[in-house]
């Protein structure tokens, strides 16, 4: 793993308050200008998606918690994504594996529905504010063309994948009538007004044929009219969409744009996935460190918008990137992998999500929800290098960025900084030489919030961004003086990984230890204080290191 992950020594916390005398050898001017009286239109909550492999950690205790702490951030708004959900078996997890056994044939080969363990995985999201987006698979081992071997045997680095559940039916007529009876059911349980709230989905990454789906182009197409047909047939107003590809660089969205429309399948929004790609760089003393891959992620996601925006009918529909994380496999493990708890996932999430918004302004679509492959692994060990928004229930520093993210609140507003590359420039090339400081602002009835990050691909210490920041035309509502708070997210702040390796990294942490832990986690204020508002402009000066967050936020009297 990097060398800089492992370090206990960090800055000094003094360092990070505004007024620090900085110094040029160990940071680089960056000012950011704000204008309050120029607005860019409402913030848009893409954040608010989240989604795992594993359906039935919901309902276990560290999955129960984390749900409930994204629930929090946006009551009623945040959104759940699980495959597995029509996966035969008794509902016991692994990794990259669950079930429900919700279809299984009687000795006649008459259907049985059983909607207890699905149930009890929507019943665990609404309770805690959650609601299902709502992947329709896998193909239940009765149906499947090919059953056995049903469930695969994935390890970290091994293993092979696409087994029985991966195929498509053998009867489409039986698998459209399961769709059916779910969605009735839903229906029934949770009320037509809820259930019209979530969003239905079929499969996931059907242009994968090694991993998620055994059968051709047309068999998708086959099945995916089915599953929305029976969706809107129990709930004519339900909202459905498709097809949550992989971003392979390929053009299965055109061709998938070409049969729904041909085919009059309904179509409420499109979805596709896009990934990074870390890699691990030598170095000559022989040590090695991540680099991230900031400019593949972007380009896969490019690559589909692009071909969205070809088509005016389909260019006017929302579009979630169902799936967007720095890499493809959140059950995996090894050396480029070795970010994930740490800071750099963080800033990465901050710098990947403004310029897929930024990209998709560009092509001039409305691009509704980011969509985090990101959840916990229930009982594995402390800080195992998942990815993942906790570890045995502990916040980790990504999930502080997304505590960040909910506070933006109001109207954008116009903000530059001369830190901030370029949309073009990384996807060209990445975050490879300077770093990349960039700014999201915006401005309620009574705050302005000032979003800034430091991010850099490689996972090696750097300079600190010393950090004026310039808020021009504030409302005559903040007066002469306002109030300030300061939310940081770096090595030494909202970071429990960090307070584990000062730890000496304990593998079972003692009740002290644990409480020590959950207090780190939690996103810290830096700054709390009273600010003069001069002439209705105010300047701040703060120190920022590589890989940090700072949410500013200025609040009238």
């Amino acid at each position: 793993m990097p060398h800089n992950l492992f370090k206990s020594v960090f800055l000094a916390g003094a360092c990070l308050f505004a007024g620090f005398a900085f110094s040029q050898a160990d940071s680089f001017p960056v000012t950011i200008n704000v204008d309050a009286k120029k607005t860019l239109g409402e913030v848009d909550p893409v954040w608010r998606f989240f989604g795992a492999d594993e359906p039935n950690y919901a309902t276990m205790k560290d999955g129960r918690t984390t749900l409930a702490t994204l629930g929090s951030l946006a009551p009623d708004k945040v959104y759940f994504r699980a495959h597995n959900l029509l996966t035969t078996g008794d509902g016991t997890p692994a990794l990259k594996w669950g079930s429900t056994n919700a279809y299984t044939e009687d000795a006649n080969g008459n259907p049985v529905y059983d909607w207890t363990i699905v149930d009890r995985i929507f019943d665990t999201y609404r309770e805690r504010g959650v609601k299902p987006y709502v992947e329709i698979g896998f193909m239940p081992e009765a149906l499947s063309v090919k059953p056995q071997p049903y469930q695969h045997d994935f390890r970290p680095g091994s293993g092979n994948i696409r087994t029985g559940w991966a195929y498509p039916p053998k009867d489409y007529a039986r698998w459209e009538e399961l769709v059916y009876q779910w969605v009735r059911h839903c229906v029934d349980r949770y009320g037509r007004e809820e259930v019209a709230n979530w969003y239905w989905q079929t499969w996931n990454e059907p242009n994968l044929p090694q991993y998620y789906w055994g059968g051709t182009q047309e068999e998708f197409f086959k099945l995916h009219d089915h599953s929305i047909r029976a969706v809107r047939r129990a709930l004519p107003e339900a909202r459905v969409g498709g097809p949550d590809i992989a971003g392979a660089g390929d053009k299965y969205m055109t061709a998938f744009i070409q049969h729904v429309k041909k085919n009059k399948t309904p179509t409420d929004f499109l979805s596709f996935h896009a990934k990074g790609s870390p890699t691990t760089i030598k170095q000559e003393d022989g040590r090695s460190f991540v680099r991230m891959g900031l400019d593949v992620h972007l380009r896969a996601a490019n690559n589909e918008f692009s071909q969205i925006a070809q088509d005016p009918d389909m260019k006017t529909k929302p579009v979630i990137i169902g799936e967007s994380d720095p890499e493809g496999c959140a059950a995996c493990q090894g050396p480029a992998n070795a970010y994930r708890n740490g800071t750099l996932y963080s800033s990465y999430t901050a710098a990947s999500f403004a310029r897929l918004q930024e990209m998709a302004k560009r092509y001039g679509i409305y691009l509704e929800g980011i969509l985090s492959w990101s959840f916990e692994f229930e009982d594995q060990p402390y800080f195992a290098g998942f990815r993942q928004l906790t570890s045995a229930g502990i916040d980790l520093p990504v999930m502080n960025s997304f505590k960040m993210f909910s506070k933006m609140k109001g109207q954008l507003l116009q903000a530059e900084s001369s830190g901030q590359l370029s949309l073009d420039e990384i996807m060209a090339k990445g975050v490879r030489e300077q770093a990349d400081v960039g700014v999201t602002a915006s401005m309620d009835n009574n705050s302005v919030y000032l979003l800034v990050w430091h991010y850099h691909d490689d996972d090696l210490d750097g300079p600190d961004a010393a950090v004026q920041l310039i808020v021009d035309n504030l409302p005559a509502k903040f007066s002469r003086n306002a109030q300030l708070t300061h939310y940081r997210v770096d090595k030494e702040n909202s970071n429990s990984y960090t307070t584990w390796l000062k730890m000496g990294s304990p593998i079972a942490p003692s009740n002290e230890q644990r409480t020590a832990l959950l207090r780190a986690a939690e996103l810290a204020s830096i700054e709390n204080r009273k600010i003069k508002i001069n002439k209705n402009s105010t300047k701040l000066d703060f120190r920022l290191p590589r890989q940090g967050i700072s949410l500013v936020v200025i609040k009238s009297n």
